[in-house]
């Protein structure tokens, strides 16, 4: 049936409320033929999101500067099971020095809220995501609009799928072209999960499921008749071009042979598993003619997929010189083929990287004691018991359930993030994947920077993920009573969402300029005020630095904008070295207007208007999880008349 002939008809029903009608036509447009369908539940902070904008304030008595702390030395870390590979193939010396100070960003409220925030800062600059949302169990481990989400509510599964729909949709516009979200989850929601990210990421950038034993299981556990659970999952998502980084381990393989250039292993030349035969393949389908004496081969195409029997005849010249005639087995009633193609089988023998015995042919691995790995779809190395214990080694208590081992997000991070990666974790928790990136910074010398997010409800946020990683960076004596020396090469800063009015009346406009000035601070990483160093009022602008030659410039509305401007005109002509333009964020109506007030430093500026580049991100945000389709009003009189300012998606002239 067409969809809008049906629309045309539900809008002449008689007998209906405009609400009625509006969620059948809603009906008509949102009918799948295929794919993840639930009945969408509104959250109460989604819907506080239609009439306020939330804003990030620091607390700045949350502040933590790392080299400030009273401690006698940084430590550095002793390598663990994984080291990423450097370019030239040596491993890192784990050296703090050569690398900047990462300021890391803690985020107390609803992660709905704070993602809306950072559309504003981090749009497609998120390298990597990872979270580890409710499971959705039924036992009291989900909440939605303030109520536990039990078994027994006949909507707990699309009260999930509308809550993570929201969330994962901001994470993908935050997410870099490179970047790639982990998810862990359980069996409760796997399934329902994967469906509604194939339709937000899309199918073809799902990188594999990734399962991992958490547990040992119990005896306990067939009370209720089922498989014992000893596992959870976790899914990779990418955003567009992301590949996973190789990760160096002990090589425990048994190199039980040696030539004169060392010790040994072998594995099969021969293709085994899928894919080997020549069906599959067939230039890899040549014989093998190999001369002990001479050390010399010859490779042949004689397999004919066309003309059986095929092989039965071996080269009666070669074989009269002394070579010996190399094959790969059958498969069945199939040829089978090798790993290697011609021109890389003769590359591999030169390099002295293939051994014959009497009847086959290997591939030489060589003894080495780190070897080159790719993540698996199975982990076992990483129990949540040593999740447990590293919460406790460090607050002396279990504060949080089931928080995940340091070790599992670091390996994640190892696999997935450049040295100066920027990542992100909106269901924070304990603060595990902080601890994990400072941790694998001290190991490889990297300059990682990580947002994390997370409410404050039984002071989880200021008790557990803040005092955690305060720790992890001052230092702190573990449950064994030994000193653990602090990770100091790193700042954490705190910070609370916020809320201006979205109805764009003039005393809005300017109240949100004002209040994204800490916001602007993250965006630009530029945290250090020098506004009255420089004579000028830091009631009508500010002037921030990172101490590294990039500057941010914040002017506010005031009748004294226009001398401002021209002071700060001024200032900036006395910028002479400079790692990047002036980031300059003004209070004005256009950027046409603004770069005129800066056009003598229009060289040493880039300049964006307040408040509309902040109105830019959100609409595109609220854009992306519907919150443009408004509800529909009821209405009492309808002929009454209403006026109020225009909300964040009416458009007028002067806007």
């Amino acid at each position: 049936m067409n969809k809008s002939d049906l629309i045309q008809k539900v809008k002449a029903l008689d007998g209906l409320t405009q609400d009625e009608r509006a969620y059948l036509i809603n009906l008509v447009n949102t009918k799948k033929k295929y794919g993840l369908v639930w009945e969408d539940k509104a959250e109460a902070v989604e819907e506080q999101l239609r009439s306020m904008l939330p804003v990030l304030t620091e607390v700045v008595d949350k502040r933590i500067i790392g080299a400030d702390l009273p401690v006698s030395e940084v430590v550095k870390a002793t390598p663990g099971l994984f080291d990423e590979i450097d370019a030239d193939g040596s491993q890192s010396d784990g050296s703090l020095s050569k690398v900047e100070v990462p300021n890391h960003i803690l985020i107390e409220g609803d992660n709905l809220h704070a993602l809306t925030a950072l559309s504003f800062t981090h749009e497609n600059k998120i390298d990597v995501i990872y979270i580890d949302p409710p499971y959705n169990t039924g036992n009291k481990d989900f909440k939605y609009n303030d109520t536990f989400v039990d078994k027994e509510d006949s909507y707990r599964h699309s009260k999930w799928l509308s809550f993570m729909e929201k969330r994962l949709k901001i994470a993908k516009r935050l997410l870099s072209d490179k970047g790639v979200m982990f998810i862990s989850i359980d069996d409760n929601e796997l399934a329902n999960l994967k469906l509604q990210c194939d339709e937000i990421f899309g199918e073809n950038n799902y990188s594999g499921l990734i399962t991992r034993k958490q547990s040992s299981g119990s005896k306990n556990d067939m009370g209720n008749n089922k498989v014992i659970t000893t596992v959870d999952y976790i899914l990779p998502y990418k955003k567009n071009d992301f590949t996973f980084i190789p990760y160096r381990v002990k090589n425990n393989k048994n190199f039980n042979l040696k030539d004169e250039i060392s010790s040994f292993s072998t594995r099969a030349l021969e293709m085994q598993g899928g894919g080997d035969t020549l069906l599959e393949r067939s230039k890899m389908g040549y014989s093998v003619y190999y001369s002990k004496e001479l050390n010399q081969i010859e490779l042949l195409f004689d397999y004919d997929l066309n003309k059986k029997p095929v092989y039965e005849n071996e080269n009666e010249n070669l074989i009269s010189k002394g070579y010996k005639c190399y094959r790969p087995r059958k498969r069945g009633n199939e040829y089978g083929r090798w790993r290697w193609g011609a021109e890389t089988f003769i590359e591999k023998f030169k390099s002295q990287l293939v051994y014959f015995d009497d009847t086959r042919i290997y591939i030489k691995e060589r003894e080495s004691e780190f070897i080159n790995k790719y993540p698996e779809a199975f982990l076992d190395d990483f129990l949540n018991t040593q999740g447990t214990n590293d919460l406790k080694d460090i607050l002396g208590n279990k504060s949080f359930d089931f928080p995940k081992p340091t070790e599992l997000i670091k390996f994640l991070l190892l696999v997935s993030s450049p040295k100066n990666a920027t990542i992100l974790d909106f269901f924070a928790g304990s603060g595990t994947t902080l601890h994990a990136t400072m941790a694998l910074n001290a190991e490889d010398g990297g300059n990682r920077q990580c947002i994390l997010v997370t409410n404050n409800e039984n002071n989880i946020c200021e008790e557990v993920t803040y005092e955690r990683n305060r720790r992890v960076i001052a230092g702190y004596t573990n449950a064994k009573d030994v000193a653990v020396a602090g990770l100091r090469h790193n700042n954490l800063r705190y910070y609370k969402t916020d809320f201006v009015p979205s109805q764009r009346s003039e005393e809005n406009k300017r109240k949100i300029t004002v209040a994204v000035t800490d916001q602007l601070c993250i965006k630009e990483d530029c945290y250090t005020d020098i506004t009255t160093q420089q004579g000028l009022d830091d009631k009508l602008c500010r002037i921030y630095t990172d101490g590294r030659h990039k500057y941010m410039i914040v002017v506010y509305h005031s009748r004294h904008q226009s001398r401002v401007c021209a002071e700060l005109v001024g200032y900036i002509q006395t910028l002479h070295t400079l790692s990047d333009r002036v980031r300059l964020y003004a209070f004005s109506p256009e950027k046409e207007t603004l770069a005129d007030e800066f056009a003598d430093v229009a060289d040493k500026i880039e300049a964006l208007p307040l408040p509309e580049a902040v109105y830019h991100a959100y609409r595109a945000t609220f854009r992306a999880i519907r919150l443009d389709k408004k509800p529909i009003p009821v209405i009492i009189d309808d002929t009454a008349e209403t006026e109020s300012a225009p909300d964040l998606f009416t458009t007028s002239d002067e806007d």
